[in-house]
């Protein structure tokens, strides 16, 4: 195969990782470009926003994750792309302006550093050949060397590991091959040493993922995790991808748990994305996240509501006194609504609802939990 046709396979490959950027923002989610690439809009950590093109350096892998369809047991067609070639098409792409950023991972070639020294060699030549300056995401391969992690950090803009699933347990449903403390927790653990505060690579963002319902974890276990990996470790962002049915092995609990309805898996999905941004944005605590009694979250009801349904005594709030943190914990009230809420009632009083700047169910939600003085 030549050098686009490997591209291509590679990049449709690409589409099951998507932890770059597959979040609730009406910006946030993946598009093909005009010649079948996927393209992939992510935020800056200077703020702003770019497109990358997204694409593996192989398929080839050694792993037998069960819940990927690259997986070292399938019988598809695998090729691997020279990093000479990934990075001499990125800057033909990025030239024509049809991209500004890449996200580049890989399967496991021979063995994690193998790859790792693959991987870091085309952000080396797109930094020191071609002098690109701009967005680098390298995936960080699991089990890779503390050296192989320190190269990637010292090319990349940012820098991810998947966690896959919150603990051992359900992570040894899914491979035999790799070990969790040492393949996976480990490099976590450094990648967030490496983030810490004053440290060389502070301004590095490190993202993960959760494969979920691939195995038998419940919401109530990521949602420590992901507490866990904001708190101590910190990380900028956790992604969810729902496991889709028909791409792992048969035996797995999301082959033969699947929900009926696969809109409701994806809801699970949705439901864990509106908790991490209840936790980022809000100042959500773990206990603030209700969990029914298997530890799932309602698929029914945002997890915003069913707080503000258990806490009658909170409400009502006051618009034109209460703290930001008070503000926030009104269903309908984002946190740009409370931002313009503060900056508004600096200069008047907020006599009336209309004034919010919110129309619509919204408004009607917000009425019943705050107070106009």
């Amino acid at each position: 195969m030549d050098t686009i046709e490997k591209l291509n396979m590679l990049s449709e490959d690409s589409r099951y990782d998507l932890a770059c950027a597959c979040g609730t923002g009406r910006d946030e989610h993946r598009r093909r470009g005009s010649d079948g690439k996927w393209l992939y809009p992510v935020v800056l950590p200077q703020g702003g926003s770019t497109v990358l093109l997204k694409t593996l350096l192989s398929n080839a892998c050694k792993n037998d994750c069960r819940y990927c369809p690259l997986r070292s047991d399938r019988d598809i067609r695998r090729c691997t792309l020279q990093p000479e070639e990934v990075a001499r098409v990125f800057m033909e792409y990025q030239r024509k302006g049809k991209v500004f950023g890449l996200f580049l991972s890989s399967g496991v070639i021979q063995n994690a550093d193998h790859t790792m020294d693959k991987i870091n060699a085309v952000a080396r030549l797109l930094r020191y050949k071609h002098n690109f300056r701009g967005y680098i995401h390298l995936k960080i391969i699991p089990g890779a060397s503390d050296a192989a992690i320190e190269d990637a950090f010292s090319l990349a803009t940012a820098v991810s590991l998947n966690i896959e699933t919150p603990g051992r347990k359900h992570f040894s449903v899914l491979s035999e091959r790799k070990d969790y403390e040492k393949d996976i927790i480990r490099p976590l653990k450094l990648m967030g040493k490496l983030t810490g505060r004053g440290m060389r690579f502070s301004r590095i963002k490190c993202t993960t993922q959760f494969i979920v319902g691939a195995s038998d974890e419940t919401d109530s276990e990521i949602i420590q995790y992901m507490f866990g990996l904001y708190k101590r470790l910190n990380f900028k962002r956790v992604y969810f991808s729902a496991y889709q049915k028909g791409l792992g092995h048969p035996d797995i609990p999301g082959e033969r748990n699947f929900l009926a309805d696969p809109e409701k898996h994806f809801q699970r999905e949705h439901r864990l994305y509106q908790s991490d941004f209840l936790i980022r944005k809000y100042g959500f605590t773990r206990e603030d996240l209700l969990v029914d009694a298997g530890g799932n979250l309602r698929l029914d009801r945002d997890p915003k509501q069913i707080w503000a349904d258990n806490h009658p005594e909170y409400y009502p709030v006051r618009i034109n006194t209460s703290e930001k943190e008070s503000l926030l914990r009104v269903p309908g009230l984002g946190p740009e609504t409370v931002t313009r809420i503060l900056k508004v009632r600096r200069e008047k009083k907020i006599t009336r609802p209309e004034d919010l700047g919110v129309k619509g169910k919204r408004l009607d939600q917000i009425k019943s939990y705050v107070l106009f003085e």
